[in-house]
């Protein structure tokens, strides 16, 4: 009986231990230089690059370079930063990738970051 007491619990230590599965959003449309749709399941987000600005003429070399680094489908780490008129802004980073979208985009000269926080 001890015996099955201890198997019992090393599996529940391992269960509790163990990272579960993360759902992760997936991208579904480049909408603009800053703007993208994603979904996780039933539901789908309108999200703003956090601390992004995109120069109008950079705008069509901006979305062709977000729409190579996020094909469909493509599985996003969504961290806010806040909305604004129902726009989730957010730093996204695609899944395997250490650098969020929004700095990508500087570090190809196609935009600037605007927020203090996002310099350090």
């Amino acid at each position: 009986m001890r015996r099955i007491q201890g198997l019992l619990l090393s599996l529940l230590l391992v269960l509790l231990i163990s990272p579960l599965p993360v759902m992760a959003a997936e991208v579904l449309r480049v909408r603009s230089s800053s703007l993208l749709q994603v979904g996780d399941h039933n539901r789908t987000y309108t999200v703003r690059l956090a601390c992004l600005e995109v120069d109008p003429s950079n705008e069509a070399e901006a979305i062709a370079w977000l729409k190579s680094e996020l094909p469909r489908r493509r599985r996003v780490n969504l961290r806010p930063e806040g909305a604004s008129d129902g726009v989730l802004l957010a730093r996204v980073n695609p899944i395997g990738s250490e650098v969020d979208l929004s700095t990508g985009l500087v570090t190809a000269g196609l935009g600037r970051l605007i927020c203090e926080s996002a310099v350090s």
